[in-house]
């Protein structure tokens, strides 16, 4: 990354210093000191991130949920990160329950995905999570999270808007009020829903001096200007509509400290740091000053704060987009302020969504034409997700969170950021001061600098997946092991097949990890010691997945139109109906017919010949009475000889020198694996010779023992089995994505005469865009006359995130 290598370059900056009795640039071993902490933490616990964009802001019972999942590294935000296994679940914000989950396979870093809103699931708001197995190493604050909400067809539409108690907070700038030096006060306030509330108030001195006022401008934040003073306590008050004055706490004056105010709005080349400090008994304190972005270090400084405080000029053209968080290190290494600042040079990728023509009419062939481009103007290749909804229906949430909102703003700071997109708005004047009082009321929470100082970092608990982990525990007799224990695994399911053998630690945990694939598997597991294998039990653990806080006061978290909200539910419920009576239609009482035929006997999958030269039928009587499958064969096939028994005994087939090919259920095995079955579970024994054996190639040269299992034959009711130290499952695999359905009605197909009102007319997640920077897709519209949304999200494999919108008419 260019910026990644001109902060190597750019360590030391140039800088003007005012108001300073001296500074000088930082000596090396700091700034190796502070690289190598940071390294060393970036590379113990690197950061992932999660994005989903969804097909629409809203749903109802019986719609479609659309999903296109993207997980990047977390600094530099490149696309293809270290997990291959998506988490994503639907969580119901009234009861924090679990409604659905979906592993989403990823390659390259992006999937897709959905979920089938079914009549069962309760309306409400819901909130839908992303997040890898090594994200939960951290706090379920670094998932991806967005609010849904799920209407009915019954649902009243009115939405209240009771403000609720307020919730106001003050954020001196630096992070602490020293006496005797002016500094500014951020301020947030929010409602008892968790969303902005705009106000109005006061600040007092003990003895009921006003001595500031403030008034919020944007989404309930603002600042002001504050001198507090020595030995003086103050309280803020605001003042509600009916002339009602509330208090709130202030926060406390510190006798000594230090205060450091960022300038970041005034030139857009440059920032500017102003530094003070008071500590008794000192004219003159060594700081430093250090700056990195996500994690990387962009400039490390030093210098000496005096009696009229400490001023620095940094450029800020070699820096990313996105947050750079300053910190003030007194002369112990010891920080003392924060402040983040917000940096924007409009390097996202430009997506351009072109129609064919601006209007088109009901059920005609749309062509779109996606252009993704650099700041420069350049092509770029990059993988892009498309939803086209219709606005009649659905009403496109103000300033909603994209690709390059969350990535670069509201996956590094604390709390609910309203409205992020605003913030990236060229249109938007006063978006960089609004930008600013976010970065002072929001915290970084990637890292806390006590984390990355200390002297040794603890090892992260939780790994990356490449693929579904299987996990459990084995005792015997009910109790814990106190031995390693060797065991047996079977997979299948209708494509695949495959045998595994696995070993527990000496407390009976066992993992298997990185199984890859889909839908559901059947599992068998079987310990592979010589003796005592009916004794052990198997417990498998299922998935965990993170709890989730409950939403005390349930709301809309969606913006919805009256009009646009009833004709929506109304053309969901018509779209049910119509497929309801499709179902009905195809469920028809037929007279009865009689037909006669011969049976046709199915051929036994696990078998690749046609017959075998031997077959011996196992039941319970025989089984009881051995202890091993080849202690059944023997004295019982002709042309068998078996020598020994249980593990110790050896196979010829007509006398050949060489022992037999084991095949069992379809899938060649060792010896070992046979003689450590159960003799209950075995459902038959095939006994090929000579020519009959050929059909396994050199394999079966000196004739195959083919062993079938009762619970390998697809037939089986395994829910009748209970068979001592043998666990007999289906473990969940990966989700297969169902894909978007939309209607052909080209002049040549047939007429559909059901009405077709799409509120998400396309979903087209997993677009790539080829060396000229476009792609183009094409589809038919609905039967709504009202306007169309088209909103696009791109990143590319270098990280850099893109997002864009446009609109036809239809008449």
């Amino acid at each position: 990354m260019p910026w990644k290598k001109n902060f190597i370059n750019y360590a030391l900056l140039a800088a003007i210093t005012l108001l300073i009795t001296a500074f000088q640039w930082s000596e090396e071993d700091f700034i190796q000191f502070i690289s190598n902490k940071l390294n060393k933490y970036r590379s113990t616990l690197p950061v992932e991130k999660a994005y989903l964009h969804l097909d629409k802001p809203y749903y109802v019972t019986g719609d479609t949920l659309w999903f296109k999942a993207y997980l990047t590294e977390g600094s530099l935000h490149l696309a293809d990160s270290a997990s291959n296994l998506l988490y994503v679940d639907l969580i119901e914000q009234r009861s924090g329950r679990n409604a659905a989950l979906k592993r989403v396979q990823l390659n390259g870093g992006t999937g897709h995905g959905e979920f089938v809103l079914t009549d069962s699931l309760a309306p409400g708001a819901y909130t839908i999570r992303a997040y890898t197995n090594w994200m939960r190493n951290a706090s379920e604050d670094f998932f991806f999270q967005k609010n849904v909400y799920v209407f009915n067809y019954e649902e009243n539409t009115a939405t209240s808007t009771t403000m609720g108690k307020i919730d106001l907070q003050f954020f001196p700038e630096g992070g602490q009020l020293v006496a005797d030096i002016n500094t500014r006060v951020a301020f947030k306030a929010v409602n008892e829903a968790g969303l902005a509330q705009e106000v109005t108030g006061f600040v007092l001195a003990q003895g009921g001096d006003t001595v500031a006022s403030f008034r919020s401008e944007h989404l309930g934040m603002g600042r002001f200007q504050f001198a507090p003073k020595t030995g003086e306590t103050y309280r803020a008050f605001v003042k509600e509509s009916d002339g009602k004055v509330t208090p709130f706490p202030f926060p406390k004056v510190h006798d000594t400290g230090f205060t450091m105010v960022v300038d970041n709005l005034s030139n857009p080349f440059k920032m500017r740091v102003i530094a003070y400090a008071k500590v008794p008994g000192k004219t003159e304190m060594p700081v430093h000053v250090v700056g990195h972005a996500r994690g990387i270090v962009a400039f490390v400084a030093k210098g000496k704060i005096g009696s009229r405080g400490l001023m620095m000029q940094l450029p800020t053209t070699e820096l990313p987009d996105g947050i750079t968080h300053l910190t003030l290190f007194d002369e112990s290494g010891k920080p003392v302020c924060e402040r983040l600042v917000f940096i924007n040079h409009s390097r996202s990728l430009r997506v351009d969504i072109k129609p064919s023509k601006p209007e088109y009419k009901p059920r005609e062939k749309v062509d779109l034409e996606v252009t993704v481009t650099d700041s420069a103007g350049k092509p770029v290749e990059a993988n892009l997700s498309l939803s086209v909804t219709d606005a009649g229906q659905i009403l496109q949430q103000p300033y909603e969170q994209n690709i390059a909102s969350y990535l670069l703003l509201s996956s590094d700071l604390k709390g609910i950021i309203e409205q992020p997109a605003y913030y990236f708005d060229p249109e938007k004047t006063e978006r960089k001061i609004h930008l600013d009082y976010v970065m002072m009321t929001h915290g970084w929470t990637r890292f806390k600098w006590e984390d990355v100082l200390r002297d040794t970092i603890p090892p992260a608990k939780r790994y990356v997946e490449q693929g579904i982990t299987l996990e459990g525990d084995v005792k015997r007799n009910n109790k814990k092991l106190t031995e390693k224990t060797a065991m047996s695994l079977f997979l299948s399911n209708d494509s695949l097949s495959n045998f595994m053998t696995s070993e527990t630690d000496e407390y009976g945990h066992f993992t298997v990890y990185n199984l890859a694939f889909s839908d559901s598997l059947q599992l068998r597991i079987q310990g592979m010691n010589k003796k005592g294998n009916q004794s052990l039990s198997f417990t498998l653990n299922p998935f965990d997945a993170p709890r989730a806080s409950v939403v005390k006061i349930p709301f809309k978290p969606v913006t919805v139109d009256g009009q646009r909200l009833a004709d929506f539910l109304k053309n969901a419920a018509q779209d049910q109906d119509i497929s309801r009576k499709i179902r009905e239609s195809r469920e028809r009482l037929l007279r009865e017919v009689t037909i006669k035929a011969k049976k046709e006997v199915p051929r036994d999958s696990r078998k690749l010949y046609n017959s075998a030269d031997a077959t011996l039928k196992v039941t319970p009587q025989m089984a009881s009475g051995y202890m091993s499958i080849l202690d059944m064969l023997q004295g019982r096939v002709a042309g068998v000889s078996v020598m020994g028994s249980g593990m110790n005994a050896v196979v010829s087939i007509r006398g050949n020198r060489g022992e037999p090919l084991f095949v069992l259920d379809g899938m060649p095995v060792d010896k070992a694996l046979i003689t450590s079955l159960n003799v209950f579970d075995v459902e038959s024994i095939d006994v090929l010779k000579g020519a009959s054996a050929a059909i396994y190639g050199s394999r079966g040269g000196n004739g195959v023992i083919a062993v079938l299992t009762k619970r390998g034959n697809e037939n089986y009711d395994y829910s009748q089995d209970i068979v001592p130290g043998v666990l007999v499952t289906k473990i969940a695999g990966f989700h297969t994505p169902r894909e978007f359905y939309s209607p052909q009605y080209g002049p040549t197909g047939p007429i559909n005469p059901n009405p077709d009102f799409r509120s998400t007319v396309f979903w087209a997640p997993m677009l790539k865009t080829g060396s000229d920077g476009k792609v183009r897709v094409s589809y038919y519209h609905s039967d709504a006359t009202s306007p169309a949304d088209i909103r696009a999200e791109v990143l590319s494999p270098t990280g850099l995130p893109g997002f864009g919108k446009s609109a036809y008419s239809v008449r």
